[in-house]
């Protein structure tokens, strides 16, 4: 039987949105020191014909950035789980040099991971159906929410921390919306404390593609709560859950529809929310085992060089919090293990 923490959570990880109201100590400001640095390490490497993936981390030296950094992950890891990073002018920058620089400041992160089949450690997150699943119902093609329009639940992504850059908004629409996974929990046990064995023992995923096959579960039950050497970690995707009993043949129970039930209703409700509106060249770090994060859906413009387009990395940071193996091994892939790369 895992451990189950009886405790709330509690310290910098543990927030409600309205714990914010008027408190943007979690937007960090790039100084024009930071971004002279971004510039100048980022255009070295353009002059060596260097390319994402073709570098390292001593290959984009940030000397005074670099120890900013640190302390930004360190919050992201350890503290409140979350930040915005802003002061980039992406206008600065075509679509091949931005990504030079978000690797560079990629490899201060940590060990950047494959997120698609297709081995990609550098993603996309845009509508390439082309408001084919406006409506939802993707993860029922095994199509995955980024690659559309449309609202996204809340869910946590399969590495430690996702990162997020914003190259260009939407028209109208897709709108960031962050809760936190620690007081989510708290609250279970305040209110229904019923559901927390549910919760920790565990689920088989649907992978919706980024399994060893194409169509696949998790291996090992995943508990969407896993508390292990003393720190409390989430892991939750409803619809991936409920898919996942639907081809494992074992239905869910009621106790287990409920529990999950319950989480979607705490992550979405209004007091746990914080929002953000993504301006261009703004960078979110979300810890993925605190937090949980969705997207309003969004209308494009109709230009194709004019649509919503963001970057994103998957990464394990440095001395990542312990993790349960079953927890761990969220892909099929092996402990923190990225997508396995098929084509």
């Amino acid at each position: 039987m895992p451990e189950i923490l009886r405790q709330p959570v509690t310290g910098p990880s543990a927030w409600k949105g309205t714990d914010f109201i008027n408190d943007e100590s979690w937007i960090f400001q790039l100084a024009d020191s930071d971004l002279r640095e971004l510039n100048t390490a980022t255009h070295a490497l353009k002059a060596r014909g260097l390319k994402p993936l073709e570098f390292t981390k001593a290959d984009f030296p940030l000397p005074t950035l670099g120890p900013k950094i640190e302390k930004v992950l360190h919050d992201v890891e350890y503290g409140r789980g979350f930040v915005l990073v802003r002061g980039l002018n992406v206008t600065d920058y075509d679509l091949d040099t931005l990504k030079v620089l978000y690797w560079g400041l990629g490899t201060h992160l940590g060990e950047i991971i494959s997120q698609n089949s297709q081995g990609d450690l550098l993603g996309a997150v845009t509508d390439f159906e082309n408001g084919k699943y406006a409506g939802g119902g993707y993860y029922e093609e095994n199509v995955r929410g980024h690659r559309t329009n449309a609202f996204l639940r809340p869910h946590s992504d399969s590495s430690d921390v996702v990162g997020l850059m914003c190259v260009r908004p939407a028209k109208t629409g897709g709108y960031s919306m962050v809760s936190n996974s620690m007081a989510i929990y708290n609250e279970i046990l305040a209110t229904r404390p019923e559901f927390i064995e549910p919760l920790t023992s565990g689920f088989h995923f649907d992978l919706i593609g980024k399994g060893t096959k194409a169509v696949e579960i998790s291996n090992s039950k995943i508990p969407v709560y896993s508390y292990f050497e003393g720190i409390l970690s989430c892991r939750f995707n409803k619809k991936q859950i409920e898919l996942g009993a639907g081809k494992a043949g074992i239905p869910l129970t009621q106790l287990q529809q409920d529990a999950i039930d319950y989480v979607r209703e705490l992550s979405v409700r209004e007091d746990f929310l914080l929002h953000m509106d993504f301006k261009p060249g703004d960078i979110q770090l979300l810890n993925n085992h605190c937090t949980l994060h969705s997207r309003t859906a969004y209308e494009d413009f109709d230009e194709p060089a004019e649509k919503r387009f963001l970057l994103r990395l998957w990464v394990n940071v440095p001395n990542g919090r312990p993790l349960a193996p079953e927890f761990a091994d969220r892909l099929n892939s092996g402990g923190r293990g990225g997508v396995t790369k098929r084509h």
